[in-house]
Formats: C-alpha cells, sequence, structure tokens
C-alpha cells in the first residue's frame, strides 16, 4: 500500500501529524548527512558551511519536535520526563509520571 493510499484514510489531526513526523525523519536525516560530510571534508571553510547547514536543520527538527509535543499529550509527557534530565536515561523511563513542570519565575531557586 503506498503513503498516498495511506494518507487519503487518515483524519485531518492524524495526517498532520504524519506529515510532522515523516519531516522530522528527513530533517534528522539531513542533520546526519551534514554532519557525516563536515566530518571528512578537507577545506576548512566547506566544513564550516556544512555545519551551518546542519545547524539550520535542527533548527527545523526542534520546530517540528514543538510542534509534536504541543499537538500529542502523550509525546509531552515523555519529553517532559526525559528532556534535560540528569541521571540515568533507562531509569528515568521506567519512573512513573514526569516532575510538575516548574513555574513561571525567574529560575533562581531558593533565595532564602
Amino acid at each position: 500500500m503506498s503513503s498516498a493510499t495511506i494518507e487519503a484514510g487518515l483524519s485531518t489531526d492524524a495526517l498532520g501529524v504524519h506529515r510532522a513526523l515523516a519531516s522530522l525523519q528527513e530533517e534528522l536525516e539531513a542533520i546526519d548527512y551534514y554532519h557525516q560530510r563536515a566530518d571528512v571534508s578537507d577545506d576548512p571553510e566547506l566544513s564550516a558551511i556544512l555545519l551551518h547547514n546542519r545547524n539550520d536543520e535542527m533548527e527545523h527538527a526542534a520546530m517540528l519536535l514543538e510542534w509534536l509535543r504541543r499537538t500529542l499529550p502523550p509525546f509531552d509527557l515523555q519529553l517532559r520526563k526525559l528532556l534535560f534530565s540528569v541521571g540515568d536515561i533507562p531509569a528515568l523511563a521506567k519512573t512513573g509520571a514526569p516532575p510538575a513542570p516548574a513555574g513561571l519565575g525567574l529560575g533562581l531557586g531558593n533565595l532564602k
């Protein structure tokens, strides 16, 4: 069954998620390609351009990831549990609910 056939039967919401996930995959592949090419280049200027392009692809991937986080609440929960964490990642994945989101303060911690 072709991708077009599958897409034809999807709801509008599912089609949006599909498009975002497919685009995220493409952005991650582009990051990998640019990273590899920069790594093997003997020309420092070309390497710098390739790394710049890689970083642009990272921005695109991050934008898609944020859209997916906002659109899929279970994905949001997993990202809140694991991203920017410390400690053993598999152990964190086995824990229950993610920690409560921090308040909207200045991030200064306890000032007492």
